[in-house]
């Protein structure tokens, strides 16, 4: 699977915060899956030492660049004064102050001999596959805490304990986090680093290895169609990244993987410091999402950009480096997938057309670069936003720059470097030294003290500009070149987004289509096409059907289900492919071979 800005799949780093407070306790948290076929997390936060007026929270956004308002989930908050073991309970008043915050009781007021500590209760509504969401059903459950756990502002760096109870029968628990001392429960040095390892449990399988002197485990959620080739294909994966990067800089890992059709409607993965949430609907998709996700645990967790830190749940973060923290990702999960035997050469130059093809279709090319799609990762929620004519990706476009980042640095190094010692560069100098980069301007800084050859042309052009990428300019170094034709393929007459369980919404229906005399309108949701699920990839689909087809789109609008019939239409676009010439000079050949393999001379 190509991750895209589209899946939303972003980011979440926790970090413990130097907040003042005047002593230092554990925050317990009880969370019960009673009934689970209702949907309801109950929840029970105990606080110690807190004066009356004291603040808590949900957060507003998690995981995906949204402000998504997990607030609005939350019923029936109550809270109690506990006076001490054995003794009843007094409740007190609860005061919501916005949207997402709550005071406990009132500031000052008399505590009748209070000893400070109080009891939070509330129930929050979840039903939604993972990754990037939370669920509790019949089935199995899922958590990511934040979506799910209340926090205290000013004390975000005090340890958290949470404890699962009423687990249903058969049932286990797994989460990437010490066990408490209590039963099904985990302990974290912060709510920052209790928010950042998803929580399973259900009648899942498992399996670990070991790796570089590292233990990893799958917990596998779903149907396994072959799972002998998901073992030897992750191994494989995570040996090549664990290599790359000069080994693990944690002792375990931990793959959730939610697999199967159902999976898929919330498909995507999500990266944590020590682990990683995937959903898809076959073994193949995971393991192209794993390659990409499992660099993260490198790029973004670790080699990490200033503009993000400290972690601010209660509004926007802005960066400019999301093209190199999520795109550049994207050219690892490629090269993984090529240097581990998993992807055939042709299967590589394939994606990388398809890339390039994506990105030169997309009129918004011309004049949004990749650092400002960077910044407007938060208008992603807008269908109108993810309109080809209105933006790009910054997965797509980062992915190519990665590409041609690589085959610059060899060419101004005659193959004695690479884009794999820019990544080994930055890991030193800020992961492994708990310092944070300034967004593109220490990226290009690395680029330019690895190969010993100024970038300002490259980054100021391709990067913070929209100058056409001059794509056989960069290839001939490797004796490759793209080859672009026209050609006509079916249109639907709109643009789309991806909306809740794998829907397409109708983001802006064109003048004089046929979707707009078939009656489609801006905002409509796409439930089935000819009856099945949209599909996730909306080019191949295109490009299997002719101008001209009727297709039966199913259509969810303002609450009314509607039948309409759609004549697919027809457009121009440029087809790509990335071929190698004829008779290479044995430098091209050097380089190449150097490109495909992650190797240098």
């Amino acid at each position: 699977m190509n991750i895209s800005k589209r899946t939303r799949p972003i980011l979440l780093f926790v970090f413990l915060l130097a907040v003042p407070h005047s002593t230092r306790a554990t925050i317990r948290y009880r969370i019960s899956l009673n009934h689970p076929d209702e949907h309801l997390f109950h929840v029970t936060v105990s606080i110690p030492k807190a004066p009356l007026g004291r603040i808590v929270a949900i957060p507003a956004w998690n995981a995906p660049y949204e402000i998504r308002d997990f607030a609005y989930r939350v019923r029936d908050v109550q809270a109690y004064i506990v006076r001490g073991e054995g003794q009843q309970a007094e409740r007190i008043g609860v005061r919501k102050l916005d949207k997402q915050t709550w005071q406990l009781g009132e500031a000052g007021a008399a505590a009748n001999g209070h000893d400070g500590d109080f009891s939070v209760s509330y129930t929050i509504e979840w039903d939604e596959p993972g990754p990037f969401d939370s669920q509790l059903n019949a089935q199995h459950a899922f958590l990511n805490f934040a979506e799910v756990l209340m926090y205290l502002p000013d004390r975000r760096s005090e340890e958290s304990v949470v404890q699962f109870t009423d687990v249903p029968a058969g049932w286990k628990i797994a989460a990437e986090l010490p066990a408490a001392t209590v039963p099904n429960g985990f302990v974290a040095q912060s709510y920052d680093l209790l928010v950042d390892a998803p929580a399973e449990a259900g009648k899942f399988d498992s399996f670990t290895f070991v790796e570089g002197g590292a233990r990893f485990r799958a917990v596998l959620d779903g149907k396994l169609w072959d799972r002998v080739f998901l073992e030897e294909s992750l191994h494989k994966i995570v040996a090549y990244e664990l290599h790359l990067m000069g080994g693990a800089p944690f002792d375990e890992y931990t793959f959730f993987l939610h697999v199967g059709p159902y999976a898929e409607a919330g498909g995507g993965g999500m990266e944590h410091a020590n682990c990683t949430a995937i959903g898809a609907g076959s073994q193949q998709d995971v393991l192209q999402i794993v390659a990409h996700e499992f660099f993260h645990a490198w790029n973004v967790k670790r080699i990490r950009p200033q503009s993000l830190q400290p972690v601010d749940y209660t509004k926007e973060q802005w960066t400019r480096a999301l093209w190199f923290a999520e795109g550049v990702t994207s050219t690892y999960g490629a090269f993984a997938l090529l240097r581990s035997g998993e992807w055939t050469k042709d299967k590589f130059y394939s994606d990388l057309a398809e890339e390039i093809r994506h990105l030169q279709n997309s009129p918004a090319h011309s004049w949004q670069s990749v650092e400002e799609s960077s910044l407007d990762t938060w208008l992603d929620k807008y269908p109108a936003y993810n309109s080809p004519q209105r933006s790009i990706s910054y997965y797509n476009k980062g992915k190519i720059l990665g590409d041609m980042l690589d085959l610059a640095i060899r060419d101004a190094t005659d193959n004695r470097k690479s884009l794999d010692d820019v990544m080994r560069s930055m890991n030193t100098e800020f992961a492994k030294r708990g310092r944070y980069y300034n967004d593109s301007a220490d990226i290009r800084a690395t680029v330019e003290q690895v190969s010993g050859k100024s970038f300002d042309d490259f980054f100021r052009r391709y990067v913070s500009g929209v100058d056409e990428i001059p794509y056989d300019q960069f290839f001939s170094v490797a004796g490759l070149r793209l080859k672009e034709m026209p050609r006509t393929e079916a249109g639907p007459g709109f643009s789309r987004s991806r909306g809740s369980g794998g829907n397409w919404l109708v983001a802006r229906v064109e003048t004089g289509s046929n979707a707009e005399k078939a009656g489609l309108l801006d905002g409509d949701e796409i439930v089935t096409i000819d009856g099945d699920k949209p599909p996730r990839n909306a080019d191949v689909w295109l490009r299997a059907h002719s101008p001209g087809d009727t297709v039966t789109l199913h259509v969810l609008r303002e609450g009314q289900e509607r039948n309409v019939a759609l004549v697919l239409g027809s457009r121009e676009i440029k087809e790509s492919s990335v071929e190698e010439i004829e008779n290479p000079t044995p430098r091209q050949l050097r380089i190449r071979d150097g490109f495909l393999h992650g190797t240098t001379d």
